[in-house]
């Protein structure tokens, strides 16, 4: 049979032969095409699906991280403010409390710690030589710098107990009576207890301080004093004493600064307002 139906071929145009295995290849390639293309769309909405999935994944890990770094500002915030009130309570509130007439220190207060002034920097004679000890450092350098620029600043008192105050203020009034109320302050309400004020005069003048206030020393602690920290407690024209040109108060230097720019004096400012600076006072 084989044989009579391949002689039957060869009778065939080879035309046709051709043409038949043409469209036998044709019909296995679009066979093929449709199996790739169904491949094609397979793979394809696999990847759609992977995408969509992708992108949930990656919008749940945009979120994770927007919370975690929520927390962590929140967590740094929390922290902040636990140093700040870990530092105001080891910081004595009494250091800027406005005590000349206002408020009142009782006989049993006095500095945490006190340093002794040295006695290179000391009047002779000097009895009250004891200065709070974090505010020595920076009296140190004051005094240094002044030197340094052909000052030589001298302190003739420093920190006063209760107790001493009183006894001032006694001899004091035995010599001037009510007098003495323009310049001495009474037991409790002096800020020389505090251990943060001091006297200063120059080797020239001595124990004359009223004379301070026309010494270049004076001028120079009006232009340099605020960046150690020191403040004038009593200008010109003050409510409380008369002008005292040699008495200086420790406020911190970020105090110190806003109220030497301002042309401002600590008596100037509302308790509350001079409250804020007390975190800063030994920065």
């Amino acid at each position: 049979m084989a044989s009579k139906f391949l002689n039957k071929l060869d009778g065939w145009p080879s035309a046709v032969i051709g043409i038949a295995v043409l469209l036998a290849m044709v019909g296995y390639g679009f066979y093929a095409y449709r199996g790739l293309e169904a491949e094609r769309a397979r793979i394809l909405s696999e990847l759609e699906e992977s995408r969509a999935a992708n992108y949930g994944l990656l919008r749940i890990v945009r979120e994770r991280e927007e919370t975690i770094n929520a927390f962590q500002g929140q967590i740094d915030s929390i922290g902040s403010v636990v140093g700040t009130l870990e530092k105001l309570a080891k910081t004595d509130e009494e250091l800027l409390k406005k005590y000349s007439k206002v408020y009142f220190l009782n006989e049993n207060y006095t500095p945490l710690v006190l340093a002794g002034i040295e006695e290179q920097y000391l009047l002779s004679g000097s009895k009250n030589f004891m200065i709070h000890a974090q505010v020595w450092s920076r009296l140190r350098s004051l005094l240094d710098t002044a030197r340094a620029d052909g000052h030589n600043l001298l302190v003739a008192s420093a920190y006063r107990s209760f107790d001493t105050q009183s006894s001032l203020k006694s001899a004091y009034t035995v010599t001037y009576g009510s007098g003495a109320n323009r310049f001495s302050a009474d037991q409790g309400y002096s800020e020389h207890q505090l251990g943060t004020a001091v006297d200063f005069t120059t080797e020239k003048l001595g124990a004359n301080f009223s004379a301070f206030g026309s010494d270049p020393a004076y001028k120079w602690l009006l232009e340099n004093a605020h960046r150690y920290g020191f403040i004038l407690s009593y200008p010109p024209n003050n409510s409380y004493y008369k002008f005292e040109a040699w008495h200086w108060r420790y406020v911190g230097v970020s105090l110190a600064t806003n109220l030497h720019d301002d042309g401002k004096y600590f008596y100037d400012l509302d308790q509350r307002e001079i409250d804020r600076y007390l975190v800063k006072l030994f920065d």
